[in-house]
């Protein structure tokens, strides 16, 4: 009797397994929804966003004609950087 039946659930499985999956999947969904709850629609900034706004904030407080020059820039680089191939100043 064991063999017929392990024949038949055999054969038939992908007739069986497919329903039993697909309930289990909508119970599952469904409960999950009702755990969280509705959905709130916010409307979210993206990371690019943020961060403009926080470049333009930055910027509001300075004063935007007082910057450094090219040369005053190259002070501050790490010497292992740019200064390798450059005479020393005296």
């Amino acid at each position: 009797m064991w063999p017929v039946i392990w024949t038949a659930m055999r054969t038939y499985a992908p007739y069986v397994t497919f329903p039993v999956a697909f309930v289990v999947g909508a119970v599952g969904y469904h409960l999950e929804w009702f755990v969280r709850g509705t959905p709130t629609l916010r409307e979210e900034q993206s990371i690019l966003e943020l961060r403009e706004e926080r470049k333009l904030q930055e910027q509001a407080g300075m004063d935007s004609t007082q910057v450094l020059s090219l040369k005053e820039k190259l002070e501050f680089t790490p010497k292992a950087a740019l200064n390798r191939n450059r005479p020393e100043k005296t």
